[in-house]
């Protein structure tokens, strides 16, 4: 499957319940009333969390980074039919470290499900630490691994029985890929970065929130 035809299949999957959660922490544990803030979205994917902030929080702003040129066209097709939002949004193609974006900037920084595919985690934790302004808040969310390889299983089963073969594949490759919460608390640390806590937030996600100092 080439590119373009992942990032469709991508955007067409039914993520609003891991996206949800994500707005639902956000809300939770977040600055109070983001509005008019301004947000970095790193690994924004077809954007539909990018979508969903800018549509909660309409005086807010948000640059998305992607490294896939076909993500960020599918970004393009979410966000067009919200003018709205779309003007507040500028979508950036590039990978971390990223000399696009600039530094202590930011008000909030956001991820949902990069983390695991970087080889190198720490460039996600250096990003933060660069692009985050003063007192940002941070929330970075991802898969979380399970403990073996029969939960591996049962995950995909209960979350992608349905999808295609492609998600299914992804799904259960991401799932080994991703990490446990104490190798987490291990990177932020030797970022710099303890003032962030990590919590389990689903049977598959964990998160990363706090205020960088």
């Amino acid at each position: 499957m080439g590119e373009a035809e992942q990032a469709l299949a991508y955007a067409q999957a039914d993520f609003s319940e891991p996206n949800e959660l994500f707005l639902k922490l956000l809300r939770e544990l977040g600055p109070g009333d983001p509005d008019g803030a301004c947000a970095l979205d790193l690994g924004c994917g077809p954007a539909d969390i990018v979508l969903r902030f800018l549509k909660a929080y309409p005086a807010a702003t948000c640059d998305a980074l992607d490294g896939s040129a076909a993500m960020l066209e599918q970004a393009r097709k979410t966000l067009d039919p919200w003018p709205g939002a779309a003007k507040r949004c500028r979508l950036l193609h590039d990978v971390l470290p990223s000399a696009r974006l600039a530094r202590k900037r930011y008000d909030l920084v956001l991820s949902n499900s990069l983390l695991h595919h970087l080889h190198d985690p720490g460039v996600l934790w250096r990003t933060v630490r660069e692009a985050a302004g003063a007192g940002a808040f941070v929330l970075i969310m991802d898969l979380m691994r399970p403990a073996s390889a029969v939960w591996a299983e049962s995950l995909v089963a209960t979350y992608a029985a349905d999808a295609p073969e492609v998600l299914r594949r992804d799904f259960r490759n991401s799932l080994f890929a991703a990490f446990e919460p104490r190798e987490v608390t291990d990177q932020l640390e030797e970022a710099g970065l303890e003032g962030l806590e990590v919590g389990v937030v689903s049977d598959r996600h964990l998160a990363v929130f706090g205020r960088v100092s």
